[in-house]
């Protein structure tokens, strides 16, 4: 059984914060990361979100994940009020799509960046590759791998490489 590699370091602690260094990318992230599915569920407020994100963000938080498809769009719409007032500068936003053609995942990203509010986005992830062949269909000639036509909108792509259900691990690309 294949084992995750442990990290070579636990990162460098800064006021209450962990910090960690994602992958290849050099850019260094909170070790946790606040998940913008409850922030869209309908039992929220709109004001009730952006406090949780900002006062994240306040705490030293800077990695925010969210999804093209949670709470149909309303997480990522709430993440993007939060993130106006240079609170977008202070953090790594990924979102993640599930569009299996080229021209789904660019319409999906194009709403993403809409609802965040943002010029771009740092980490694009597919989501739930759960089926057999999803990895032909998301890197075949003509799929979604990198479904961007305007430069500088997407600063990353990041893609499972395994089709483990539970763990997440990814490959980044630059």
């Amino acid at each position: 059984m294949n084992q995750i590699p442990l990290t070579s370091s636990p990162g460098t602690l800064s006021g209450e914060m962990l910090y960690r260094i994602l992958g290849r990318t050099g850019e260094r992230i909170s070790a946790i990361g606040l998940s913008g599915f409850h922030i869209g569920k309908p039992s929220r407020t709109d004001d009730d979100s952006i406090r949780l994100i900002r006062t994240a963000i306040d705490r030293g938080m800077t990695f925010m994940d969210n999804s093209w498809d949670y709470n149909d769009g309303q997480s990522e719409v709430r993440m993007g009020k939060a993130l106006k007032h240079g609170y977008r500068q202070k953090v790594f936003l990924m979102t993640e799509i599930d569009g299996r053609t080229k021209e789904i995942a660019a319409r999906q990203i194009e709403t993403s960046l809409e609802r965040l509010q943002t010029d771009h986005i740092d980490l694009l992830q597919h989501h739930e590759v759960i089926r057999f062949d999803d990895p032909d269909r998301i890197f075949a000639r003509g799929a979604p791998r990198k479904p961007l036509s305007k430069p500088n909108r997407l600063e990353r792509f990041a893609t499972p490489d395994s089709l483990a259900i539970k763990i997440r691990r990814c490959t980044f690309t630059c």
